[in-house]
């Protein structure tokens, strides 16, 4: 049977979701890495059809947070719900020579807060990374819920449209194998 208006509104469900998650993200964030790594593809397999989304993996963490060891992170699921972060600092928080880089790469310079060398990497370490590491240990990281929300929004669209779509596929069917004289 051809599929091809079914291919099409996955298609267009994928590009959607894709172009919607690029913009929330672009808003809260500004252009990033991950912005730029988010994409999608309509995949053949034994059901049907699947709409597989990719993106760095970190991706995750920022679209439904992390909770911190004294607050707990909650974002909105596909379907509107409000959940709680499946993630959470609980010992460690996030490393501080990553911190360090992200300062340097954003050119803030905090006054007074002097530096030291990290024991593990002996890089130059700014007691500012680590105090900002221990905020977010604490604090967490807020969920941004820049991918789940437009999921949610394209697959009550999909729903809508897609019986419309199949219709389109079983009548072409239909014609194709059944022309009366």
């Amino acid at each position: 049977m051809n599929t091809k208006h079914i291919e099409k509104i996955l298609e267009e469900f994928g590009q959607q979701v894709v172009n919607d998650a690029k913009a929330n993200l672009l808003y809260e964030k500004g252009s990033t890495v991950l912005g730029e790594s988010i994409r999608f593809e309509v995949v053949p397999d034994s059901q049907g059809f699947t709409t597989r989304f990719y993106m760095e993996n970190y991706g995750e963490y920022l679209d439904k947070g992390v909770s911190g060891n004294q607050n707990e992170v909650s974002y909105e699921d596909t379907k509107g719900t409000i959940r709680s972060s499946p993630y959470k600092y609980t010992t460690k928080g996030p490393p501080i020579d990553i911190i360090s880089k992200w300062i340097k790469r954003k050119g803030i310079e905090p006054k007074g807060l002097g530096r030291g060398r990290s024991k593990d990497t002996g890089q130059y370490v700014s007691g500012f990374a680590y105090l900002i590491s221990r905020k977010i240990k604490r604090e967490g990281i807020k969920s941004l819920s820049f991918f789940q929300r437009p999921v949610g929004i394209g697959y009550k669209e999909l729903k809508d449209n897609f019986l419309k779509e199949l219709k389109l596929d079983i009548e072409t069917y239909i014609t194709t194998f059944y022309r009366p004289k």
